[in-house]
């Protein structure tokens, strides 16, 4: 199943969950705080913008963004908000399309990369990334960090969800770095409604290799939006990374 099949008409219906889950304020309003801080006064970049999420609030505080997104029904969302002259999008792939103008920041949030699955595309959406910015720009990623400790031997799901009406839970394939995130809605009733998509996940060590690549090195690292110190225990982190700026010739 491709990623347009994933994000479709019924899924970008169901996006949205204004709030609560990750539209709660509290969710919500750090994402947005930092973003604005790291922005500076200039242009932003969203890589897989969706539904505006984020996009939509950042740009009632001021900031311009334009957005890349490969899902016409999640744009179709979005334009529902806002409208192109707003928030512009460019539609295709993260890791390959080009959108005009240059940026003080790129942002990839809420684990997308690894809706990118293999090695090769996550690094080309680095370099992407690079293509988009000025000179010393940003680049922020959030990811969770994959939980194969909490995996018993001979054992390939964990269950990271338990609330009333819904059950989410993942299938690793720790040969290929790829896990299934099963999300599972029910009522009263016998019916229940599944959602599945495919990820690849990455360690936080690989990358920092990945911008390495890419010419970035690491500037941050926290456990949350609001800069909590990223741990082993931490679940998921926020990373910023920093285009090197070119060495300036001496001759």
């Amino acid at each position: 199943m491709t990623q347009q099949q994933i994000w479709g008409v019924d899924a970008a219906s169901r996006y949205d969950t204004p709030g609560t889950g990750m539209f709660a304020p509290e969710v919500l309003g750090p994402t947005v705080d930092r973003l604005a801080a790291l922005a500076d006064g200039g242009p932003v970049l969203e890589l897989a913008i969706g539904t505006g999420r984020v996009a939509v609030p950042l740009a009632e505080r001021g900031v311009p963004v334009t957005g890349i997104e490969l899902s016409q029904p999640m744009v179709d969302v979005l334009r529902t908000k806002v409208d192109d002259a707003t928030i512009p999008v460019v539609m295709g792939d993260m890791a390959t399309v080009r959108a005009p103008g240059s940026f003080s920041l790129v942002y990839l949030v809420y684990n997308t990369i690894s809706n990118l699955l293999t090695q090769a595309e996550q690094v080309e959406c680095f370099r992407n990334a690079a293509r988009h910015l000025e000179p010393g720009g940003r680049f922020l990623i959030e990811l969770w960090v994959p939980q194969l400790r909490v995996l018993p031997p001979g054992v390939r799901a964990t269950v990271w969800a338990d609330e009333p009406g819904y059950l989410g839970l993942d299938t690793y394939d720790v040969l290929a770095q790829h896990v299934v995130s099963h999300h599972v809605h029910f009522g009263d009733g016998t019916d229940a409604q599944l959602f599945r998509s495919p990820h690849r996940y990455v360690w936080p060590a690989e990358l920092d290799l990945m911008g390495q690549l890419a010419g970035f090195e690491l500037e941050s690292r926290h456990a949350d939006w609001s800069g909590a110190e990223f741990t082993a225990e931490s679940t998921s982190h926020v990373s910023v990374y920093r285009l090197r700026r070119p060495v300036r010739s001496l001759a």
